[in-house]
């Protein structure tokens, strides 16, 4: 009788694992734990055996009950809480979803290649507070105090002599009051300017400038520079040009400009009919600015040079609205 009672043991612990619903169990219930199920059977079989081993079988067959409807109400309470309940499986005959990865936004796209040029060919990185005061943002930079960019029709004033930095030539100051020559860095980062929206200009964006100073500096090293930049962001097939302009921080000083890559310097509505295109501006540094941070202005020279990320993004993709680089809608994003 042992070997029958390991028998049913066995039966109930695969009848039970496959209940996966209450008529399942229920059947279960009838098969071991009814008056007339497997169970009750072996108890009915008690009366015939050996008197001498009937009280340890009778424990056995007790611990199968109690088994048995432990097993049986564990999995009551499982179905009804429908932690077991089949699930269906998946319909394959549905079309399947593409996975949507995630991308690296066109602005982040266009300052890592800039990024990548320059520091590849020597330029370190650096950063500053997009919360400056007018000392680092104009007076260190040479601005006369009536200089419109003063006004506040083109910068937001915080109060407390506190700004929102108009471009990141503060940043070009702080690196000199701390580091002294040589120098070759360039200073990517936010900036803010008090304009009126609209899909050629926003209150904010972005800039990159460069900074090179040491000893016998020439307007022919930025050149150098400017142009191996120029070859290898835009294209070597490209002409450029430069024309002399003014900037209170540098001297001389040049915006630099290279033929319309959509008409081929033809002339169209990107370029005003012009066939150039503006992309940057530079200059020597001077003394002026050189005198405002300690270094000496008769030993060391330098170059600095500026562009604006998003101009520079908008060329590249044939973007026509500065406004959609800071709107966020997935369907501008996702084309790039």
């Amino acid at each position: 009788m042992h070997s029958d009672i390991d028998t049913v043991r066995a039966e109930a612990q695969a009848a039970i694992g496959a209940a996966a619903d209450q008529r399942a169990l229920e059947e279960f219930r009838v098969r071991f734990l009814a008056r007339k199920g497997a169970i009750a059977a072996l108890f009915d079989r008690l009366k015939g055996v050996d008197p001498a081993e009937r009280p340890a079988l009778g424990r056995l067959l007790n611990e199968l009950r109690s088994d048995v409807q432990r097993w049986h109400d564990e999995r009551s309470a499982s179905l009804a809480s429908g932690a077991s309940a089949v699930r269906p499986g998946p319909d394959l005959t549905l079309p399947g979803r593409r996975g949507l990865a995630g991308t690296r936004h066109p602005l982040t796209q266009t300052l890592d290649e800039i990024k990548a040029i320059f520091v590849s060919m020597g330029f370190g990185i650096a950063d500053g507070p997009e919360i400056e005061d007018d000392y680092h943002n104009f007076g260190a930079l040479n601005f006369p105090p009536d200089h419109p960019a003063r006004d506040t029709q083109d910068t937001f004033f915080l109060g407390k002599g506190a700004l929102l930095r108009t471009h990141t030539s503060p940043v070009q100051i702080r690196v000199m009051e701390t580091h002294r020559p040589p120098l070759r860095v360039i200073m990517p980062g936010r900036v803010y300017r008090n304009e009126a929206v609209s899909a050629r200009s926003y209150c904010m964006f972005h800039q990159v400038e460069g900074l090179c100073v040491d000893r016998n500096v020439t307007f022919s090293d930025l050149k150098g520079t400017l142009i191996e930049f120029i070859r290898r962001f835009y294209g070597a097939n490209l002409k450029y040009r430069f024309r002399p302009t003014f900037f209170p921080f540098t001297e001389p000083s040049a915006d630099i400009y290279i033929s319309c890559f959509i008409c081929g310097g033809k002339g169209c509505r990107l370029c005003k009919q012009s066939g150039w295109l503006e992309i940057l501006g530079c200059g020597m540094v001077d003394p002026n600015v050189f005198r405002a941070v300690g270094v000496d202005a008769e030993e060391f020279t330098g170059y600095a040079f500026g562009m604006g990320i998003d101009r520079v993004a908008m060329l590249r993709y044939g973007i026509d609205d500065i406004r959609l680089f800071f709107d966020n809608d997935v369907r501008f994003l996702n084309q790039f």
